[in-house]
């Protein structure tokens, strides 16, 4: 994102549109998720009807803003469409719900990791687009993203290698706090004992293995979701609320 132009105060940018806020009348007040880190923009007059911006500046459009630098907040003078995910993913409420929570996850997680801004955008930028393509279910992208996401930001789980003596699998346990498999010889109290496809099936979403996810049953799919929504909230000490919403298959 170059911040040279008009004045020196005007730049243009890509961005994912994680959330709105009201603001005032007829104004909100945008974030987006940009290739060098989150900005918080208002745009002016887009709930009025006669507004060109307000069904670009809606969550999860991908567009191209450009924007005035300002004291607080940045001001969006233009935005065009480069992906309408958003009227994709509304229209599917196991998918919105999804995307609601992908995107307050990477805000969290750029919120405590500023360095891996382009590598969490081309991320998020494929899981919505995936989602919004609806040819994985839905909570399967979603916990894909979040193993992803944590391995950017520095927290990759192992489910091949012990993750204390790092002894090659397969293996039986698996520790959350610890951050993946562990062998007979290292396993704390606390493990859990997840079924074995459990644990292949972690593996293929953590590598983006669609073909492999596809053919997980019920259960290793339940007690995925339980560990990966387990590990998320171990590394961001805070729950995600938007998970409360999701629905599961």
């Amino acid at each position: 994102m170059s911040r040279s132009g008009f004045a020196s105060k005007s730049y243009r940018t890509r961005g994912i549109v994680l959330r709105t806020h009201k603001l005032g009348e007829a104004d909100r007040i945008i974030t987006l998720l940009t290739p060098n880190g989150i900005v918080r923009a208002v745009a002016k007059g887009v709930r009025r009807t006669s507004s060109r911006l307000g069904a670009t500046l809606e969550p999860f459009m991908e567009v191209e803003a450009q924007l005035v630098m300002g004291r607080n907040l940045d001001i969006v003078s233009q935005a065009q469409l480069r992906h309408a995910y958003g009227q994709l993913l509304v229209a599917d409420y196991p998918s919105y719900t999804v995307a609601t929570a992908m995107v307050e996850i990477a805000e969290k997680l750029l919120e405590a990791d500023s360095d891996s801004n382009l590598r969490q955008y081309r991320l998020l930028h494929g899981a919505i687009a995936l989602l919004s393509k609806h040819l994985a279910e839905p909570g399967a992208v979603l916990d894909s993203y979040i193993l992803r996401a944590l391995s950017i930001a520095g927290w990759a789980p192992s489910f091949t290698n012990c993750v204390r003596c790092g002894k090659p699998g397969p293996h039986e346990a698996l520790h959350v706090q610890l951050g993946g498999v562990v062998c007979s010889d290292c396993r704390p109290p606390g493990s859990l004992s997840p079924h074995p496809v459990t644990i292949q099936y972690l593996q293929a979403l953590l590598e983006g293995d669609w073909d492999t996810v596809a053919l997980a049953g019920p259960r290793a799919r339940k007690q995925a979701a339980e560990i990966t929504a387990n590990y998320l909230q171990w590394h961001l000490e805070r729950a995600v609320k938007s998970l409360r919403h999701v629905e599961r298959s």
